[in-house]
């Protein structure tokens, strides 16, 4: 008897194929790998830069975590006030009076055509009195008070940057699962492509890296006009001029966000944050870009078997497996990073993720103009 594979069936199965393949290859050896050692080089002092616009209320929250860090070898707050109409200015100078190690530095206006947030940066990285740097948002706040300590050992691997994971607090609702699933789902691929020797970004709100590997990069200036990449781009241009980079994935490292609270608010941010993805190295481009093909095309290929009877039983055999194996490596990875979704949601949260994804680089597509708050 004769066994005829379709070529719509036999698209599916090459999708799973590649899907399979970068889960045993990246996100389960990265899952598994030992946890960090607790003991690392010697602390050196750091500068921790926060940039914020209008974040008085998120401001009062953070600042105080940070000034509790448990990091004997001494550090610096750099708050950079980009044009706020709030009383930041005020707080922080309260502040500057009791912690000498709290420094501010205030940006009235922005040139025209340049990034605000890149252009805050810029000004805060100069006055910066150490050579290593941390970074993270105003709606930020470090998961410990190990933060800087983690963070830091990370250069002693050695490395000239360090990337970091930074989550979303849970809440109840649908949009909070998916917007922590795809938070997860982006953590898990560049921190494992990372330690696989592929990085090719970092998030703003838990990355770290040397002043040298700033001077290398001229800074912003290959994007300084873009108005997303003040991390991933940054990490793009460092990696090109030869920087290490270092994956520090502990929970106690981590950053926690809130997430936003309306699907619009999350639509705006996620078309910035795609919008960079143009600009990332055709290497990097092709290993992003196959792994989320590989799951657009399984699931368009899946819809068009279900009209297609003789083919439903093939179809219901690697739709298991897949779930099955995904499912499996997902909740491996969500304990590594700590961050734990309902396990009967991931097959669900998977699915609207990635027409969700479709959807916006359509919008891209036909629409790429993009504004900053």
């Amino acid at each position: 008897m004769s066994f005829y594979v379709s070529p719509a069936l036999g698209l599916l199965l090459l999708s799973v194929a590649v899907q399979l393949y970068y889960l045993a290859y990246y996100f389960l050896p990265f899952a598994r790998r030992a946890p960090e050692p607790t003991e690392g080089p010697t602390p050196e002092p750091v500068s921790v830069l926060v940039c914020a616009h209008n974040e008085l209320e998120n401001l009062r929250r953070l600042l105080p975590l940070i000034l509790q860090q448990d990091y004997p070898a001494g550090f610096e707050i750099i708050l950079v006030d980009d044009r706020s109409e709030d009383d930041t200015f005020l707080y922080v100078q309260q502040l500057t009076q009791y912690y000498p190690h709290v420094r501010m530095v205030t940006v009235k206006n922005t040139p025209d055509g340049l990034s605000p947030k890149k252009y805050a940066l810029t000004l805060g990285i100069k006055t910066a009195r150490y050579p290593r740097m941390l970074f993270t948002d105003a709606d930020c706040i470090p998961a410990t008070n190990q933060w800087l300590n983690y963070m830091q050992r990370g250069f002693g691997r050695p490395a000239d940057m360090v990337v970091g994971y930074s989550a979303y607090a849970p809440e109840p609702g649908f949009l909070n699962k998916l917007i922590r699933f795809e938070t997860f789902l982006t953590g898990a691929q560049y921190l494992s492509f990372a330690w696989r020797g592929f990085p090719y970004m970092g998030v703003g709100r838990n990355l770290a890296y040397t002043r040298q590997v700033f001077h290398s990069t001229k800074g912003f200036a290959s994007h300084i006009r873009s108005l997303g990449g003040d991390d991933d781009l940054l990490v793009q241009d460092a990696v090109a001029q030869g920087a290490r980079v270092a994956v520090v994935a502990e929970p106690g490292a981590h950053t926690l966000s809130e997430p936003v609270q309306t699907w619009g608010a999350w639509w705006r941010q996620k078309r910035r944050h795609l919008s960079a993805g143009r600009r990332y190295k055709l290497s990097d481009r092709l290993r992003v870009g196959i792994f989320m093909g590989a799951n657009l095309v399984f699931y368009g290929t899946a819809i068009g078997l279900l009209f297609s009877p003789p083919n439903w039983v093939y179809l219901a055999i690697v739709w298991l497996i897949r779930t099955g194996c995904l499912s499996a490596v997902y909740a491996r990875l969500g304990r590594r990073l700590d961050d734990r979704l309902p396990l009967a949601w991931l097959p669900i949260l998977d699915a609207v993720y990635f027409f969700y994804y479709l959807a916006l680089g359509i919008s891209l597509f036909l629409y790429r103009t993009l504004r900053w708050k």
